[in-house]
């Protein structure tokens, strides 16, 4: 960010709050404390009435205001992304107040800003299962996705697969992202399998943008997922697991298609979906001895018949 910019940003913060401390100034914008205290004494002799007080921090003259402040484009589309984000993880009151906040920011939005998220609020899904303690990170490069699809230009990614490891370089066509399993996903027109590909974000190890665009000849991506879920069986799973067993559940759980859980007495039933049991089967089963498995029957089976198998390996001849 450059010094302009930089100052900018700083004016904002200080009308944003009553006081700020000069440690929280460089903190936010990863400079020194002298950095901090030449462009606090830059905006003063620019004509900004800034007061300090000793030990505490730095603020504006009661009364002083800026005059409207125009959102970039990269806010705005951060705005989206936490509007669909917020309204899967809070109650209908408290969600409609958001709303309501919501509404006043895209009032002030530029004519070309508000164009982009009415038509990129259809290209953004967040599904259910939004994990936060697991969440940092796990975006990265999501800002060159969006633009891509605002742009509709191709995108250049360097990945690597989830089954083989395997690092390719793809070109692709992005047509939206959506959040599920604490994990971002990308779904795009990949040119190099000639098909539609569905890309783990966090997998990306580079990714930038190419001057070329693509016309508009994708599915949307509510038809795209409706499509595949269609084409998906996926087996419900069911379990009833301890309290005090649950934190040991936690770190792995959303990556084996957990979908919810509510307490029941001392115990608490866990739902998962999953394309196969075999998946969650392997998981689970070191935890045997504390959970009960409420559907479907086919998986105690399963369970008994594995166990059986590890006894008969770990027994000796006779």
């Amino acid at each position: 960010m450059n010094r302009l910019k930089r100052l900018t940003a700083i004016l904002t913060q200080l009308q944003s709050k009553n006081i700020i401390t000069a440690q929280s100034i460089a903190d936010r914008f990863e400079i020194s404390l002298r950095t901090v205290y030449r462009d606090i004494r830059a905006l003063e002799e620019s004509g900004v009435p800034i007061s300090s007080e000793a030990g505490i921090g730095y603020k504006l003259v009661e009364g002083y205001r800026l005059p409207p402040l125009m959102f970039t484009k990269e806010e705005a589309l951060s705005f989206l992304v936490a509007e669909k984000i917020y309204e899967k993880i809070t109650e209908k009151g408290m969600n409609n107040d958001f709303q309501s906040g919501m509404i006043k920011i895209k009032a002030v939005l530029r004519h070309a800003e508000k164009s982009t998220l009415e038509e990129l609020s259809h290209q953004i899904e967040v599904m259910q299962n939004l994990d936060f303690n697991q969440i940092e990170n796990k975006g990265k490069g999501l800002q060159e996705i969006l633009n891509s699809l605002v742009k509709k230009c191709v995108l250049n990614i360097d990945y690597i697969s989830f089954e083989k490891e395997e690092k390719s370089t793809r070109e692709i066509e992005p047509i939206g992202i959506y959040y599920a399993f604490d994990k971002w996903y990308l779904i795009a027109w990949c040119r190099l399998r000639k098909a539609y590909r569905t890309f783990r974000v966090d997998r990306i190890q580079k990714i930038s943008s190419k001057e070329e665009t693509f016309p508009d000849r994708h599915p949307s991506l509510k038809a795209y997922l409706a499509k595949i879920q269609k084409q998906e069986s996926l087996i419900k799973v069911v379990i009833l697991i301890p309290k005090n067993i649950i934190k040991y559940l936690q770190g792995q759980k959303f990556n084996y298609g957990f979908v919810m859980q509510k307490e029941i007495g001392e115990n608490v039933e866990m739902t998962f979906m999953t394309v196969a049991l075999e998946n969650i089967l392997r998981w689970l089963i070191i935890f045997a001895d504390q959970f009960t498995v409420v559907e479907p029957p086919e998986f105690k089976i399963m369970i008994g018949d594995l166990l059986r198998e590890m006894m008969k390996k770990q027994l000796p001849n006779h």
